[in-house]
């Protein structure tokens, strides 16, 4: 029997059991609005040291710290980009979160690791296209490489749930 590899859940990863939740960050990765915001809250304030000391991250990059009091063993730290109608390659740089985070994921043997929308809060990325590259990217990158053995896609709200769940069903 073939295992699944990648899964779909709404409701809020700052509460999921996994090794790795990744976090859609700021340039400067001490924390701000959305998920990242509520990861920052819910991991207490050693996150916000330890962050300081990464001196931030460019757009498209991924840095990973400890988890500290969430279940999750790690946050990795992505940057989304900010959408600006797709001129300014936007999907390039939000592919490049996928494959950063996905590649840190392999390199520290992380066996399950759950996404956020990235970029689709506050920086405006369009969720349906979103969606197609976090879903392509993901699957390009567990196509070729063990880890991370799970990807989990997580979705806040319904219309995102529906969104992955149309796109992963085909």
């Amino acid at each position: 029997m073939k295992v699944k590899r990648v899964e779909l859940i709404k409701g809020d990863i700052t509460n999921l059991n996994v090794d790795a939740i990744v976090n859609a960050a700021n340039n400067s990765l001490l924390g701000g609005g959305g998920v990242d915001g509520a990861i920052h809250k819910a991991a207490g304030p050693e996150l916000f040291i330890e962050c300081e000391n990464l001196k931030g991250c460019t757009t498209g990059q991924a840095k990973i710290t400890k988890g500290y009091k969430l279940k999750a063993k790690h946050i990795i730290h992505t940057v989304g980009p900010v959408w600006y109608g797709g001129y300014r390659d936007e999907p390039d740089l939000l592919a490049s979160c996928y494959q950063s985070s996905l590649k840190l994921a392999k390199e520290n043997k992380i066996k399950t690791i759950a996404f956020p929308g990235i970029s689709t809060g506050i920086y405006g990325f369009p969720k349906d296209l979103a969606a197609v590259i976090a879903i392509n990217e993901t699957k390009r990158f567990i196509n070729k490489y063990s880890y991370p053995q799970k990807v989990i896609f997580v979705a806040y709200d319904d219309d995102s749930f529906e969104t992955y769940r149309n796109l992963l069903d085909k």
